[in-house]
């Protein structure tokens, strides 16, 4: 099953005192890159949370946010008074410096950063598994947001692979008039510079089954159908993203070959929208996990 790698999930965990927010949000990115915001209050639990979003988010640019606010009484604030004590004493200082008199030097001081914080409370295990379910719960809800991005992208690419063989079967059909074309022509070519009888038909006909062979394009389509199969079937596999990458640069691969061989105004202009979805559908592989 294809899954998206963009993903969103969401739970809100309400505890005696506060309400903790969880929040989960990615975007492509070829490894794990996993960003954590937890705030100090749970940072003893980072390991931990990290090990575990490591093992069920895989791939992808990962964003993990915990919030919380306090809906009970909010803990006691607490004076840092060895950093209260610096402020105060460069304060006074310059105030010295500059000559000013009748500052109110005290409440400068309350007002800096880090001097008035809330008593820290450690949570206990009840909180802990209370956070974790919610952290979980967060997670199911980002895994249903990437399958069902997932089955977006699943119906754009069997669209898209179902218009590249359509188009394969617009070139099989104008390749088998493209032969005897080919030999028509070079006939007629002949004809206006050499004289009938003076032309050697063992070795016309010799020359002629080199030339066709250099621009056959039988074994291309016979590869593009297969790799346009195998990437449909591909779609079924758990984490499939890199494979499908892969297997879209030998479905390219293809095309140029026939286009480039095919010598005809016709099949290379099949060959442009072939190219064209293929194009998109490598836009998306890139967001498949």
């Amino acid at each position: 099953m294809i899954r998206s790698m963009t993903g969103y999930g969401k739970a809100i965990c309400e505890l005696s005192e506060k309400k903790v927010t969880v929040e989960i949000r990615s975007l492509n990115s070829k490894q794990l890159d996993l960003n954590l915001r937890i705030p100090s209050l749970y940072r003893d639990k980072e390991a931990e949370i990290r090990s575990d979003l490591s093992k069920q988010l895989e791939r992808g640019k990962i964003d993990f946010s915990i919030f919380y606010e306090y809906t009970g009484d909010a803990a006691s604030p607490v004076i840092n008074k060895t950093l209260a004590k610096g402020y105060y004493k460069e304060l006074k200082s310059l105030a010295a410096e500059l000559q000013e008199q009748g500052c109110d030097l005290l409440s400068l001081t309350m007002k800096m950063p880090e001097v008035m914080r809330p008593e820290r409370q450690e949570p206990d295990e009840k909180e802990w598994k209370q956070l974790k379910a919610a952290i979980d719960q967060a997670q199911m809800e980002f895994q249903r947001f990437r399958e069902d991005e997932g089955k977006s992208l699943s119906d754009d690419f069997v669209k898209r692979i179902g218009l590249i063989t359509s188009l394969l079967s617009i070139v099989e059909e104008a390749d088998t008039k493209r032969v005897d074309a080919v030999r028509e022509r070079i006939r007629r070519n002949i004809n206006e510079f050499v004289e009938k009888e003076k032309i050697d038909q063992n070795r016309f006909e010799q020359e002629l089954v080199y030339y066709i062979e250099k621009i056959d394009i039988t074994e291309e389509k016979i590869r593009l159908k297969t790799h346009c199969d195998y990437f449909l079937k591909t779609m079924s596999e758990d984490s499939s993203g890199r494979k499908l990458g892969f297997i879209t640069q030998e479905i390219g691969r293809e095309i140029n070959t026939i286009g480039s061989k095919a010598n005809d105004a016709g099949i290379q202009k099949t060959v442009v929208q072939m190219k064209d979805e293929l194009e998109k559908i490598k836009e998306q592989v890139n967001n498949v996990l």
